[in-house]
């Protein structure tokens, strides 16, 4: 029952994420809102690094890896996401990132020798893909615009979540898990601060709501560090193939609360097409392991994808 419990938390949690970041980018802009989110968390990883004592790998291959991993599956898709979400709504965004699976197995199709596309998982992908494409559609209702810069925004997310997927699971599966979400979040908190310092225009304290201070914190605190916790708990005590399941509770979690609080547009496409992608995972992953997300990461065999 505790671990039910921590599934089903998780899954609320990570669907969470794409109503707090709607709430917040309002007020702090996407490069702001990114930054103060990993660089919070990434400060909160490195202290619990350094008093379990776990230490980077030694390893230039792991190292680079993890660089990759950092800036490629934290800092540009939490842009990405975040961006993205300026122009579309928060469930829709949701949904799409849900995708991530199926992004995964292009990638690991010629990066990995155990992960070959078979017709059954061609079937997947293009059930998944036309739901994106149903999804796609929406930008032309009046009630829901929707635009497709912003959904492409975030389809070029899940992209870049899936590829750190098989860079981790190619070089990282030795490296405790652990230190791979806390190097990549360190990283990729130095990469975006400097960006955002450089670039970006730094919003007044005093023109800050204070929903949009909450919602920042409770990203970096609650959906980044609390949810990497659960996230390999579950891992170790029920696998990665049962714990990756997670991804099925987020769109509808995501939809609900982007309805009952932002007063979203929950229509017959964003129902259809979220059902789409979600059957063409488990079409993907019918009989098989399940190679899901993870969040942001994996050992990793787990995925690292934060999904945001």
């Amino acid at each position: 029952m505790k671990n039910w419990l921590m599934f089903l938390g998780l899954g609320g949690i990570w669907g969470s994420s794409f109503l707090l970041i709607k709430v917040g980018v309002k007020d702090l802009g996407p490069l702001p809102l990114v930054s103060v989110r990993i660089g919070l968390a990434a400060l909160l990883m490195f202290a619990f690094l350094r008093l379990t004592g776990r230490a980077w790998p030694a390893e230039r291959r792991e190292v680079a890896a993890i660089v990759f991993v950092g800036v490629m599956n934290t800092a540009v898709p939490f842009s990405l996401i975040t961006w993205g979400e300026q122009k579309i709504d928060s469930g829709l965004a949701t949904v799409l990132d849900a995708t991530v699976p199926l992004f995964t197995l292009v990638f690991a199709h010629f990066a990995l020798s155990d992960e070959r596309i078979t017709p059954q998982k061609v079937i997947g992908l293009g059930t998944g893909f036309l739901g994106v494409a149903l999804l796609a559609s929406r930008q032309a209702a009046s009630s829901s615009p929707n635009p497709f810069s912003g959904q492409f925004a975030v389809l070029l997310a899940s992209a870049c979540y899936a590829l750190s997927v098989v860079v981790i699971r190619r070089y990282l599966r030795r490296v405790d898990p652990f230190v791979v979400a806390g190097g990549s979040l360190m990283v990729g908190g130095v990469v975006i601060v400097l960006i955002t310092l450089i670039t970006a225009s730094l919003p007044a304290l005093g023109d800050l709501h204070t929903k949009a201070v909450l919602a920042v914190l409770v990203l970096a605190v609650m959906n980044t560090v609390v949810a990497y916790f659960l996230f390999y708990h579950l891992i170790s005590t029920w696998g990665a193939t049962r714990t990756t399941l997670v991804t099925y509770i987020m769109p509808p979690v995501g939809v609900t609360l982007g309805a009952i609080f932002l007063d979203e547009t929950v229509d017959w496409k964003i129902v259809a097409g979220a059902a789409l992608i979600l059957g063409g995972i488990l079409a993907v992953n019918w009989r098989g392991r399940t190679r899901l997300a993870p969040a942001a990461g994996e050992p990793v065999d787990s995925a690292l994808v934060e999904t945001d």
